[in-house]
């Protein structure tokens, strides 16, 4: 089983890096998703993640406090809004721009509802 834990956090760890360079991309939860599944399968890999210069500050944030960066915060809030904005552009039928706005504001209530760090 550890190795099932190791391989999703080596595929979290993978997708989250290409997140800081692809905005859509969750970077922090899939860090969030990479630490938990490493505290499962090597503790040398988790203590690497938590205690990394650039990745591991929010992962401690989070574990700590439940706090969110204000930059990653904003960061967040201008992906939503350029995903909803593509779907608009695209011309998707109004009830899944419904949908999808609804889902994407309870989003954005979650992050900005957390404390900052």
């Amino acid at each position: 089983m550890k190795t099932v834990w190791f391989i999703g956090g080596m595929l979290s760890l993978a997708i989250g890096v290409l997140g800081i360079f692809l905005p859509l991309l969750p970077t922090v939860p899939l860090l969030l998703l990479a630490a938990f599944c490493f505290a499962r399968s090597s503790q040398r890999m988790h203590d690497w993640l938590v205690q990394h210069p650039t990745l591991g500050p929010p992962i401690k944030d989070w574990n700590e406090k439940g706090a969110i960066n204000p930059r990653a915060k904003r960061l967040a809030t201008f992906s939503i809004a350029a995903v909803f904005g593509i779907s608009i552009a695209l011309g998707l039928r109004p009830i899944l721009l419904v949908v999808q706005g609804a889902t994407l504001c309870c989003v954005l209530v979650f992050i900005w509802s957390r404390p900052s760090d």
